[in-house]
């Protein structure tokens, strides 16, 4: 299978730029796979689509100010960092703007509050950092980052809460679980009113969910690991859905890769935290989830890889050709679909 089989023209005003005033006032694309068909609706009537007891899975992670912006210590030359997760120890994975600069052992300079070491170098612009630094690392971070929007995003963001749902909690994600922007609390109420359940875990997003795929053949794609955390109560509830034939519903891909990286292993939800690298394109079996909410995605990436294999790639296209004829709202800020 070529990644070339995942590509699409997508006009360039389709891309969201800014986020609407109201979160639940995007249009949702409903996709039933029994039936082959698409509909088109608003977020807001999601709640026509969900039965009283169905489980809805959401990823709580919050983005971090994870963009840094420092100087090599030896030729004062600029350095753009992007955390990607704390390995531990105040070690951190990171993805480098200019990385043939950084060497092993170069330091860069973010401020007088934090400097950082390269001790060891990854492929393709990865490099490992030592954060140098006095008192709570997260308090320096919110004074020297930014939020990560993706490059295609070029409008400036006014309100930093816009990219985190509303629901984030766990701080150590690199960029938004984006399907999860379309709730409102208003919203959640009333979907818990119905008699649904949400359940919480966790995903942080790093590299795994975001870098593209550059290779022809996409059994050659290294998927990157990321960090996940499945709770002992979200376990029960997931465990007791299964057994009961509760409709498990993801919101995300990110909710997707944790649930099918969890069951694939353990053959039930266990409580757990560990690294997930499960790539999910077309020929995957899915066994943890039976329908998804997600955004519209990029060409040749591996998110739409994944709602390819959920949905089947020829309807999953005929939806697509349907959103940009319909001029839907594409990427991070955009509109969303449900998958049935």
């Amino acid at each position: 299978m070529k990644t070339s089989d995942f590509d699409f023209e997508l006009p360039q005003e389709l891309i969201a730029q800014t986020p609407l005033e109201n979160r639940s006032s995007s249009r949702l694309l409903v996709v039933d796979r029994k039936t082959g068909t698409y509909s088109d609706h608003h977020f807001d009537e999601v709640t026509d689509f969900l039965r009283p007891d169905d489980i809805i899975v959401r990823n709580n992670t919050r983005v971090i100010p994870a963009r840094l912006f420092g100087e090599k210590k030896e030729t004062n030359g600029h350095v753009e960092v992007l955390l990607l997760r704390d390995t531990s120890n105040d070690i951190w994975e990171t993805l480098v703007g200019n990385a043939r600069i950084v060497k092993l052992g170069t330091v860069i300079t973010f401020s007088d509050l934090l400097k950082a070491e390269c001790v060891e170098i990854g492929e393709s612009g990865i490099r490992y950092f030592r954060m140098i630094y006095d008192g709570i690392f997260m308090e320096i971070l919110d004074k020297l980052g930014e939020v990560p929007l993706p490059p295609y995003i070029r409008e400036k963001l006014v309100d930093k809460e816009r990219y985190q749902t509303v629901y984030s909690k766990i701080e150590g994600s690199a960029a938004a679980p984006t399907a999860g922007l379309h709730f409102t609390n208003e919203l959640i109420k009333k979907i818990e009113d119905m008699g649904c359940t949400f359940v919480d875990v966790t995903l942080h997003i790093g590299l795994g969910t975001f870098r593209p795929v550059q290779v022809d053949d996409i059994n050659d794609h290294h998927m990157h690991s990321e960090y996940y955390h499945i709770s002992p109560e979200a376990a029960d509830i997931l465990n007791k859905a299964r057994e009961n034939g509760q409709r498990i519903i993801c919101v995300g891909t990110t909710s997707v890769r944790t649930l099918e990286s969890n069951y694939k292993k353990y053959h039930c939800f266990k409580s757990t935290s560990e690294d997930t690298d499960i790539f999910i394109y077309p020929g995957y079996q899915f066994e943890a989830v039976d329908a998804m909410i997600t955004n519209f995605h990029l060409p040749k990436s591996t998110l739409i890889m994944m709602i390819s294999a959920f949905g089947g790639k020829d309807l999953i296209w005929k939806a697509y050709s349907h959103a940009i004829e319909e001029r839907y709202r594409f990427f991070s800020f955009g509109d969303s679909m449900m998958i049935l």
